[in-house]
């Protein structure tokens, strides 16, 4: 192995503590008010308002820069295999919102042309996505259930349901919660609430679309069986569905379960060819395209619906739908789904966004991703579209057909437009069975997520233990209400960790100014009589106590104790010189030569006595160094614990100092009231090693003044 290359250094300067570094590098105590904040941010110049344009609109400034040279060519070729993949997966996506397949052929084609005008992810591929869907889909049905549109069919003289009325309704529905998500994103972009999606962690999200997965395959199994169950909504709804499709299975349309079966095992072959020669062909083969055009064609010849009664698409209208406002009426009743729509489709695209910028070298904007994302979905909200996201599937394909900028995605767009104009009405004899076998062969990646549990028992147990727990949420409640269960449960094990940090005792590495845990090193040495904490959390109300108690079974000092003892010994000095005192009273009336020898020698002895019962308890340390640095705030109750400590501690001989702090927490410490006349920044120090110089020069200076033996 090669030896290790050393490149020594050497600093030479005095102990710093706080007040001395504030002193050198002349802190500024003038901080811009708040109307001075508002003048700054209201100020507009010419620079400023191109710049904020720019910003707002980012096809602005990277359009008229657009390379057709290096960039046409792979766009067009990218533009065209994502706008074939989004014909399938757009009529696949929108039976599991519950609406008819045009409206996820709208939903392919508006929000990403609104996206591309304002998105700044030049790689991922927004438009109709799975969980969004299925999360709509729950909305449907349960604002507009079948239950509420059946009617009298005279001809089989029983109860049958009004698709055109339901379908219209459910279409209402989902434009109105896809309309409230888009504000709800517009606004979070506004406030610069981008961070929303640091809460929605890596675990969090895989195992809430993998739970998510479980409910979309559920939803479609009445497609694969041909068997119409009751969607249940609510707490279980899902074990419900479950139930009743096993109860419904002897009434399998075996016509659709062998459309189903050829489907699902063609497809997956089909995938299999394409990764195969994945290498040796440029472009993929549309194989979910092949898929429903040759189901198209054999459904139209063998006439599958009226032959054996397999569930097709139905009509699918030309042209484009007119705007329509949604409807007011319905935004109480979705508001809280809207909102987990936001969050979900969020975290998802700027999730897949940064991918693919830190791999290809520029910056996604999360805020102006909101924005972008929120002006898709509310826009797309008044042509019938239901709420979008970004597909890492169509993404994947994206970026391996050689896509580079968001033309790529209009071109896409382009393309299901010509579809919806011209060829849509094509796929009318389509068996929905195909669609649904699209949707699970989709999902064969989510399933590979369940990979993630062994790898996160390895890795961490924290993170294996949110997956799970956002697993189960997302299958027992409804995705909205398993989200957020999720994240409570996330920010929950946030508060658990603070309530168990580990704590340690720091050492001092040899010939260094280093300081590690004595437990974790064996050639690190504890400082003589000198003790050095360390806590891994920050120090706030949560855990304040347990930092106090901490610190005293680390440094074996019961401090309850030490002090009842203290106050037990000055009051038995307290009380020995008062009897001193009334003995040579007492004394001196019976003889004045006597009373003025007898009580000197008295006095002499006591003093001496009381002086050896203060003499510092040798097996204390002289000081004890708080380490800080992993503390990045402390709230009132923190500051209050550090102030009793060093009260405490400094009543039994023990100079307790504070190493480490940042600039925050010493903000913390000044506005919380822990400096004080006799408490100054002198007791803060900047680094352990000027804290433990401190101690020992006053350690030093102690010894030489009580004429002790020298140490050190």
């Amino acid at each position: 192995m090669a030896e290790r290359r050393r490149v020594g250094y050497s600093i030479e300067r005095k102990i710093l503590d706080e007040g001395a570094v504030d002193e050198m590098a002349e802190k500024s105590d003038s901080k811009p008010s708040l109307s001075e904040k508002i003048k700054k941010s209201m100020r507009c110049s010419g620079p400023r308002l191109k710049s904020c344009l720019l910003s707002s609109i980012p096809v602005l400034s990277w359009l008229p820069r657009y390379s057709i040279r290096d960039n046409a060519l792979g766009d067009l070729i990218s533009g065209i295999s994502v706008g074939i993949m989004q014909l399938p997966q757009g009529m696949a996506y929108a039976l599991l919102a519950s609406v008819p397949p045009i409206f996820g052929l709208y939903s392919s084609f508006y929000p990403i042309l609104i996206y591309f005008i304002f998105g700044t992810s030049k790689h991922i591929s927004v438009g109709t996505y799975a969980v969004m869907s299925v999360m709509i889909g729950g909305v449907t049905d349960r604002l507009a259930p079948d239950s509420n549109f059946m009617i009298w069919d005279n001809v089989t003289n029983s109860s049958i349901v009004d698709t055109i009325t339901r379908d219209a309704e459910r279409v209402r529905v989902a434009a109105a919660v896809t309309f409230i998500s888009g504000l709800f994103q517009i606004l979070l972009g506004l406030v610069k609430f981008g961070f929303v999606v640091t809460y929605l962690s890596e675990p969090l999200v895989r195992a809430y679309t993998t739970g998510a997965a479980i409910h979309v395959i559920v939803s479609q199994l009445k497609y694969t069986f041909g068997i119409s169950p009751v969607r249940h909504s609510g707490p279980f709804a899902l074990i419900f569905t479950v139930i009743e499709v096993c109860y419904l299975i002897p009434h399998t349309n075996i016509g659709t379960l062998v459309v189903s079966i050829v489907a699902i095992i063609g497809l997956i072959l089909a995938k299999e060819l394409n990764s195969y020669l994945s290498k040796k062909i440029p472009v993929p083969i549309p194989v979910e395209l092949l898929a429903v055009v040759i189901a198209t064609v054999v459904s139209w010849q063998v006439n599958l619906e009226e032959k054996y009664g397999v569930d097709v698409v139905g009509i699918i209208p030309s042209g484009l739908q007119p705007p329509v406002v949604p409807d007011v009426s319905l935004f109480g009743r979705v508001i809280g789904d809207a909102f987990a729509l936001s969050v979900v489709g969020y975290g998802i695209a700027i999730s897949m966004g940064r991918i693919f910028a830190l791999k290809y070298g520029y910056k996604v904007d999360a805020n102006q991703e909101l924005i972008a994302l929120g002006l898709s979905n509310s826009i797309g909200g008044f042509f019938q579209c239901f709420a979008i996201s970004c597909s890492m599937s169509r993404t994947m394909v994206q970026e391996s057909t050689g896509g580079k900028t968001q033309v790529a995605g209009a071109l896409s767009s382009i393309v299901i437009l010509i579809i919806v104009l011209w060829i849509g009405a094509l796929f009318e004899d389509l068996p929905k069975a195909v669609l649904a076998a699209i949707i699970f062969v989709n999902l064969h990646g989510m399933m590979k997520q369940f990979m993630d549990i062994p790898a996160l028992w390895r890795s961490n147990k924290v993170d294996m233990l949110i997956w799970l727990a956002t697993f189960i949420f997302t299958l027992l409640f409804n995705p909205d209400m398993g989200l957020a269960a999720s994240i409570g449960f996330s920010m929950l094990t946030v508060i658990f960790r603070t309530q168990l940090p580990k704590y340690s005792l720091l050492g001092q590495v040899p010939d260094t100014d280093i300081y590690r845990p004595l437990e974790d090193y064996n050639q690190v040495r504890q400082v003589p009589r000198i003790f050095i904490f360390r806590s891994s959390a920050t120090l706030y109300f949560a855990n304040a106590e347990m930092y106090q108690d901490a610190l005293g079974k680390k440094s074996g000092i019961d401090i309850t104790k030490v002090l009842s003892a203290k106050k037990k010994l000055e009051a038995k000095r307290k009380r020995h010189e008062k009897k001193i005192a009334k003995k040579a009273k007492k004394a001196a009336k019976k003889n004045a030569v006597a009373t003025e020898q007898k009580p000197e020698r008295m006095e002499q002895n006591d003093i001496a006595t009381i002086e050896i019962d203060a003499e510092p308890d040798p097996s204390l340390p002289r000081a004890i160094i708080l380490d800080l640095s992993p503390v990045n705030f402390l709230d009132t109750v923190g500051v209050k614990a550090l102030r009793n400590i060093r009260r405490d501690y400094g009543e039994i001989g023990i100079e307790v100092v504070l190493a480490g702090c940042q600039t925050g927490v010493v903000d913390n410490l000044q506005t919380g009231g822990f400096f004080s006349d006799q408490v100054t920044k002198s007791c803060l120090f900047s680094t352990i090693h000027d804290a433990v110089l401190h101690c020992q020069s006053a350690v030093t200076q102690s010894q030489v003044k009580e004429s002790r033996a020298t140490y050190l």
